[in-house]
């Protein structure tokens, strides 16, 4: 690749980022401030379903919050400290907003257990208009985050999020609707329910892959063995992989370390380091890995 291609490519990727970042902090302003809206219109009518819708688009807020920060985070320099640099913080944020979201569920099923025995009255038309803005609010997040990259792991988590969102901003509006026609309390409570098990879902999965992560997982689609097997095979020298280790900074961001014994030593390692490093690379989206070619046993043995 000549140099002038790869700046055109360094380019395009950063303008893509940047644009992608754009979309992302719009949408983070938008579900924010409609986030304050819908609190205050849920204490106003007294609708449990709306405080739940609330607490939803407080998961999309803290996804997209997420999103923004990884855009923003790999700009910040290593350090001496953290000679990684500050990719991690996106991983920590994600485990305790995980955390969080799942005392936030715990609330709402205490509340509408509570709402079951002894009805709240609830506002139909207050709860209809905030419920149907809400509904016009995730459409437009919706729509700016799909113009995005849909290559980019941020973007695509954050419509996941938004679109589980759009579930409960309708699940809303029929709680509404049901009150305003029929003047059935219990639908509130019960459609609370509903949106607190979209909130568990995306919180339990949240918690998951960022505790897998923090605790230096392998990622879950890489097989290890298939991976020793696969260098062996395509590398000329290799002739067996062992002490593998493999982990994330963050889900894109992966790192390895391994022991390498080759059939013959050559005069000069570094072309064999090279292509090991290359084929990681390019099949398996590893790009910081470390390598210990063995000449003689294994020193860590």
């Amino acid at each position: 690749m000549n140099h002038a291609h790869h700046d055109d490519d360094h380019h395009h990727h950063h303008s893509a980022n940047h644009g992608d970042s754009r979309r992302v902090g719009f949408a983070l302003v938008l579900t924010g401030l409609f986030m304050l809206v819908e609190v205050v219109g849920g204490v106003l009518s007294g609708s449990l379903a709306l405080l739940a819708d609330a607490g939803h688009m407080l998961t999309d807020t803290i996804a997209l919050a997420l999103a923004w920060t990884a855009f923003h985070a790999s700009d910040k320099p290593a350090d001496s400290k953290r000679s990684y640099g500050y990719h991690r913080f996106q991983i920590l944020a994600a485990f305790v907003n995980g955390l969080s979201l799942l005392m936030i569920t715990g609330w709402i099923f205490v509340e509408a257990v509570q709402r079951l025995y002894s009805p709240t009255h609830v506002i139909g038309t207050q709860m209809m208009v905030v419920a149907a803005c809400g509904l016009v609010v995730n459409v437009v997040v919706f729509l700016i985050l799909s113009g995005g990259s849909r290559e980019n792991l941020n973007i695509r988590g954050a419509l996941l999020h938004v679109a589980g969102d759009l579930l409960g901003s309708i699940a809303t509006v029929v709680a509404a609707a049901v009150i305003i026609w029929k003047g059935w309390m219990p639908i509130d409570p019960l459609l609370s329910f509903f949106v607190a098990l979209l909130i568990l879902r995306s919180a339990w999965s949240l918690l998951k892959r960022s505790a897998h992560i923090l605790l230096e997982g392998t990622p879950e689609w890489l097989d290890v063995g298939a991976m020793r097997d696969d260098l062996v095979a395509s590398v000329d020298l290799v002739d067996s992989v062992h002490h593998v280790h493999v982990w994330g900074l963050t889900q894109e961001r992966l790192m390895l370390t391994m022991h390498v014994t080759l059939r013959e030593t050559p005069a000069n390692l570094t072309p064999v380091v090279r292509e090991i490093k290359t084929k990681l690379q390019e099949s398996y989206g590893i790009a910081h890995s470390t390598i210990e070619i063995e000449t003689g046993d294994c020193a860590d043995e």
